[in-house]
């Protein structure tokens, strides 16, 4: 061992010491700061499935790759990563010696052959980033950037970290081909071998080339050791386990569908025994997030693919999920030495830390404890309140995240306390919960009233209870019971039923709202008041039935989703079915044909809750395919990617002050396709599309109609003389 080699072996050495010790701090202070959540003993169940859903998602890329470019320049660096960490071990022992490679696999011509391609692979995927992050940069003219608000230089620095390890993994290869001491042959490691040509025969070269390469890698460890908020590097150790524990591993929208009910010491909370002085009522403070969420805040790795999607955030809101979710990471690790230390309000907001405990705390510790988790600016708060309830929990942030963050359930949580408790929400929507516990659906109706839209059909619409039997119990819904437009798709289904030769009932009066909106909105008692409620009358009406003949078809993709999804968790086990769902059964078994296409061009806009909530795609594509015969026109935000109508999450009930009104965007893109029909599955989209065709005056070119109205024209032309649900703008 030469000088040189003596040298460069004992700073190696010195900087691994220091980086990995600085490594290991870090990782126990994020320990630490992540057990300060609630426990969520189901994020241990099913360990088979957890584990082969981690490594598809992992190393198969399988959200990634939805965006192909970014995702397969990803999938090579995250296996560069990987695979060439071995090389980077093997920089050890060239930093020793000009002739050092790893034991056993060194000199195997395969580990040369597969480490260069990677290399190869690897050096273009980290350009390909590199050039999409410029690209997008927050400050290029022109509209909003998915790395609004990111940290750029951390991700500028990670980047060019990986770029300059690839490089010099090459600069050593090629000294050792320059010194004669490599391995592989040409035809294996051609691009080493290109390096090495250009190189001098310096044999200290590679000692000291492997040096740099490791205080490069090493100093990358030093500073996100230093920033344990770092997303963009540490997300490549914690996405692992955040989508290990992720709520549903076998189910391909987990994070979405059903919400997490609402817990209290990793136990669902329940109203009828619950004290809001012993127990939790959804999150006030970012401790009473569970263990589960705070992982989340620290995996977040501030792509912005969540906000790029967001309606919110892509209308001129102030809600952006990523945002969202970096001021509670933030917030967390700020506050976490005032926690450790023994600080934390108690339910009741007294402190529970004593003066002795806290009387070492930094300042800005104790001040980050006092700070309010929903509040102004003014307030001092985390999260402004404009922000909490700009969010129609349309699951686009879900779907996206490449980690696997729950946005949703997290926001819910946070509505939550703030209207059980604190009582605050926007005042609008305060006349859709008297109207709940009052009337039974949001708009008031005199509940007597749910059997008006029967009246006038030409077959008699059967009760529960005034037949025998029936295969399918048609759940009506608020909307389509009371709600104009809405009749006009339970009439069309009812009549579709009918000619199909259908066995159906409804409850009627029976029959009340589901507590979709009461529970996206934060009132889990009004939710549980009304779902008890019907999950009773349901088990009623489908006494001595097994659960695959509790057969319940629905319009309304936000019942369809909690009857199917959450009444499960109050004992009501019951099969859902949507009505596109059906009808396209009943078209593809002969049961109705469609027999005068419906011309003119249709575009389709995917309901949130049906398509990405409950992955609802193919069905009414199949209904208008057979309806105008032919291939509807797409709106380029469609399936997966579909964009908002505004309504979901309550928002139906609260008015949009700030920015664009988000079904005005929608409609925009629907007009964009030039067909002049846009179908809907849901009457909220209904409602919201159709207000915003009126708003642009365009009643008399489009009209909204549900697929079931679609396919009614085209099975029974006679029945709907072509009146368009879209009403003209008055005046």
């Amino acid at each position: 061992m030469g000088s040189v080699q003596i040298v460069t072996t004992i700073l190696a050495a010195a900087i691994t010491a220091v980086a990995v010790w600085l490594a290991v701090r870090a990782v126990m202070k994020m320990v630490a700061v992540i057990r300060l959540g609630q426990p969520a003993p189901e994020r241990f169940t099913d360990k088979a499935t957890r584990t082969k859903t981690m490594l598809a998602e992992t190393a198969g890329h399988t959200r990634m790759l939805r965006w192909s470019v970014v995702g397969a320049a990803h999938w090579f660096v995250m296996v560069g990563f990987i695979v060439l960490s071995l090389l980077v071990l093997e920089a050890y022992f060239e930093v020793v010696s000009a002739k050092g490679g790893l034991p056993l696999i060194g000199g195997l011509t395969i580990y040369g052959l597969v480490t260069e391609l990677i290399a190869v692979l690897g050096v273009v995927g980290i350009l390909v980033l590199i050039a999409i992050r410029v690209r997008n940069r927050p400050t290029r003219p022109g509209g909003r950037s998915r790395f609004t608000g990111s940290t750029m230089w951390q991700g500028y620095f990670v980047e060019a970290v990986v770029l300059a390890v690839l490089i010099m993994g090459f600069v050593i290869r090629g000294f050792k081909v320059a010194t004669d001491h490599f391995e592989y042959p040409a035809w294996a490691t051609p691009v080493s071998h290109a390096v090495g040509a250009l190189l001098p025969n310096w044999e200290a070269g590679v000692s000291i080339a492997a040096f740099i390469k490791i205080a490069i890698s090493m100093t990358w460890l030093i500073v996100i050791a230093l920033n344990v908020t770092m997303g963009v590097a540490w997300h490549r150790f914690l996405a692992f386990f955040n989508i290990f524990f992720k709520r549903d591993p076998g189910e391909k929208g987990s994070g979405l569908g059903a919400l997490r009910p609402m817990m209290s010491e990793g136990k669902p909370l329940d109203f009828e025994e619950a004290d809001p002085e012993k127990d939790q009522f959804g999150v006030a403070q970012v401790e009473q997030f569970t263990w589960k969420g705070l992982l989340d805040f620290s995996t977040c790795t501030e792509c912005g693919r969540c906000q790029s999607q967001c309606p919110a955030w892509n209308t001129g809101k102030p809600l952006s999920p990523k945002l969202l979710v970096l001021s509670l990471r933030d917030h967390a690790y700020a506050k976490a030495p005032y926690l450790l230390a023994g600080g934390g309000k108690d339910l009741t907001g007294e402190e529970k830390a004593t003066a002795a405990q806290l009387a070492h705390l930094d300042v800005l510790a104790l001040a980050e404890g006092d700070k309010p988790l929903i509040g102004t600016a003014e307030e001092g708060g985390i999260i402004d309140p404009d922000v909490l309830w700009s969010c129609t929990t349309c699951g686009a942030c879900v779907e996206q995240c490449p980690v696997d963050i729950e946005h949703v359930d997290h926001i819910v949580d946070m509505r939550r306390y703030q209207v059980l408790i604190e009582s605050s929400f926007p005042s609008e929507a305060g006349v859709m919960l008297r109207n709940l516990e009052n009337k039974g659906n949001p708009w008031g109706a005199p509940p007597n009233t749910r059997e008006d839209w029967t009246k006038g059909l030409d077959f008699e619409v059967p009760r529960v209870g005034e037949v025998d039997d029936f295969e399918y119990l048609f759940w009506v819904g608020c909307a389509g019971a009371f709600e104009d437009r809405a009749k006009k798709t339970t009439r069309a289904v009812a009549t579709l039923l009918n000619e199909a030769g259908v066995s159906f009932a409804i409850l009627g009066e029976g029959e009340t709202c589901s507590g979709d909106p009461a529970r996206r909105i934060g009132n889990e008692f009004v939710f549980q008041m009304l779902a008890q409620q019907n999950v009773e009358t349901l088990n009623e009406a489908f006494e001595g039935r097994e659960k695959a003949k509790r057969k319940i078809v629905a319009t309304c993709p936000h019942c369809f989703n909690t009857l199917g999804n959450e009444y499960g968790q109050l004992g009501g086990e019951f099969e859902v079915v949507h009505h596109t769902q059906l009808l396209a059964h009943l078209v593809s078994t002969g049961k109705l044909t469609p027999v005068q296409p419906v011309d003119g061009g249709v575009t389709y806009h995917d309901p949130c809750y049906l398509g990405r909530h409950n992955r609802v795609f193919a069905a009414p594509r199949e209904v208008l395919g057979d309806a105008i015969q032919g291939e509807i026109t797409e709106m380029p935000r469609n399936s997966e990617r579909s964009f908002c109508c505004g309504a979901g999450g309550a928002r139906m009930w609260m008015e949009e002050k700030i920015g664009k009104r988000i079904n005005v965007d929608r409609v925009e893109e629907a007009m964009s396709t030039g067909a002049k029909t846009v179908a809907v599955g849901c009457p909220f989209c209904s409602t919201m599309l159709n207000d915003g065709v009126n708003g642009k005056g365009a009643g008399e070119q489009v009209e909204v109609v549900d697929v079931a109205s679609v396919l009614l024209r085209s099975v029974k032309p006679d029945t709907t003389p072509g009146e368009k649900e879209t009403e003209p703008v008055a005046g």
